[in-house]
């Protein structure tokens, strides 16, 4: 059962003016991340008659409005690792995700000429490496998979214990009560605040630019290129369309977004052909003669050479920028309340892998309470929700430690560091094993040798 409250009419017709609703979770926070544990926690056995609450203030989390199929892609995407969709499938919600793009290859290369790596799904034998999904359809197949009809919406303004259950102050002036609140309000976390949970952290000195754009053909490829202020991502999101990530300093980011469209795109395809610097040499350090040694068999995208992508025909949205930092909560979980997505944990968005994080935090905590629920265990016990912060904690930080390390490496045009990525380049290209455990861990098939 979800209840969500919005106004004074609807909790009266429910008889919440005269009694406190009693729930067993409260999800603060209905984004992607807040209804992927509702819609997990629905799905399972054992969490399936749980009373859920979902509090949050934006009403497109209800609007069932169609999404046409003549409409351009939203700016606004999400890249989901083959690892987030099959815990989709098992619990039988991917079927209603019907507006996405997979892809297959990728090419990841920077401005010095010096390197690229090319990936491919049959280098692991696997069909896909991911699948590029705008955020408004997987909300709109949240609303459809957990069939939330009679839902209303309110922003929580503060929470506090009562006895065996926190109490949740909403900012119209009704109350609930709950065994564990969920905080997956996001970076701002209200929950996190109100919870006495510290992070660290610190911004980047870098914006990203996002839009969609439109080719002539079709793009079923993912391309990333370093540049000198941050790397410019190109990922397929669908017929001829495809989104743009572009990161790069603040003040480039405003005078880019501003300048006339026709402008930005030869920006674009200037970015991702040759400027700012001519394109790879296969034959660098000798190729593939230099690492002979340590290549093992030879995978599929070995024998690929460097592409140049499709070119950028006409923005197909308005350009969006927003700030980019890394932060990290000190801790996941206290008695009653925990914390799950951009609430614990912020990345930089050069790998895309900021929401599966989340994806991952929501269906390990699910997991986590319906092993509770199995034994009678009081779900919103601190002792419980440990075992999901000691299952989620490390592989975030891992995630999160290679992402800053690539953000800082490519972030210095430095003649023996850019002989080192280009090294490093080459080896991830012709290196079989070491490429396929990128793919793997990439792709969320496997963590982390150090937390497997």
């Amino acid at each position: 059962m979800v209840t969500v409250f919005l106004d004074k009419e609807v909790a009266d017709k429910h008889g919440h003016h005269s009694n406190i609703p009693i729930h067993d979770v409260a999800i603060v926070g209905g984004g992607m991340v807040g209804m992927a544990l509702a819609c997990s926690l629905a799905r399972m056995p054992l969490t399936n008659q749980l009373n859920v609450a979902i509090i949050d203030s934006n009403p497109a989390l209800l609007s069932s409005d169609c999404i046409r199929k003549e409409d351009p892609p939203d700016p606004r995407v999400s890249t989901v690792t083959p690892a987030t969709i099959d815990l989709f499938e098992d619990v039988g919600a991917w079927k209603y995700v019907d507006r996405h793009a997979y892809f297959d290859k990728m090419q990841v290369w920077d401005y010095t000429g010096f390197g690229y790596t090319r990936y491919n799904a049959r280098d692991i034998n696997k069909e896909i490496l991911g699948c590029v999904v705008e955020n408004k359809v997987l909300h709109r197949f949240y609303y459809h998979a957990y069939r939330l009809s009679s839902m209303t919406m309110q922003s929580s303004s503060s929470s506090s214990p009562h006895g065996s259950l926190a109490k949740l102050e909403l900012s119209d002036g009704n109350s609930l009560y709950a065994k564990l609140v969920v905080g997956a309000d996001g970076s701002k976390s209200r929950v996190k605040e109100l919870a006495g949970i510290n992070s660290t952290g610190w911004k980047y000195s870098q914006n990203a630019i996002i839009c969609t754009v439109e080719h002539m053909e079709e793009n079923h490829c993912a391309w990333q290129r370093f540049l000198p202020n941050g790397p410019i991502a190109l990922l397929p999101i669908g017929d001829n369309f495809s989104n743009i990530v572009w990161t790069m300093a603040p003040e480039e980011s405003l005078n880019r977004k501003s300048m006339p469209e026709v402008d930005f795109v030869k920006e674009i395809d200037r970015a991702l052909d040759n400027g700012y610097g001519p394109h790879p040499k296969s034959q660098l350090f000798g190729s593939r003669a230099a690492f002979s040694w340590l290549t093992g068999d030879t995978t599929v995208s070995a024998n690929e050479c460097f592409e140049v992508p499709p070119r950028v025909t006409k923005l197909a949205s308005e350009r969006m920028v927003f700030p980019l930092s890394l932060n990290h909560a000190t801790s996941y979980a206290l008695k009653r309340v925990v914390l799950i997505g951009d609430a614990a944990h912020t990345v930089h968005p050069l790998a895309g892998q900021g929401v599966n994080m989340g994806f991952g935090d929501a269906f390990s905590l699910a997991k986590v309470i319906a092993e509770g629920i199995a034994v009678g265990s009081d779900i919103g016990e601190v002792s419980l929700l440990r075992r999901y912060e000691s299952d989620r904690r490390p592989a975030n930080l891992t995630m999160m430690a290679i992402l800053d390390g690539f953000q800082k490496a490519y972030s210095v045009d430095f003649g023996p560091l850019n002989v080192l990525r280009a090294a490093a380049f080459q080896g991830a290209h012709y290196i079989s094993p070491l490429k396929r455990h990128i793919i793997s861990y990439a792709s969320g098939e496997q963590r982390f040798p150090l937390f497997s």
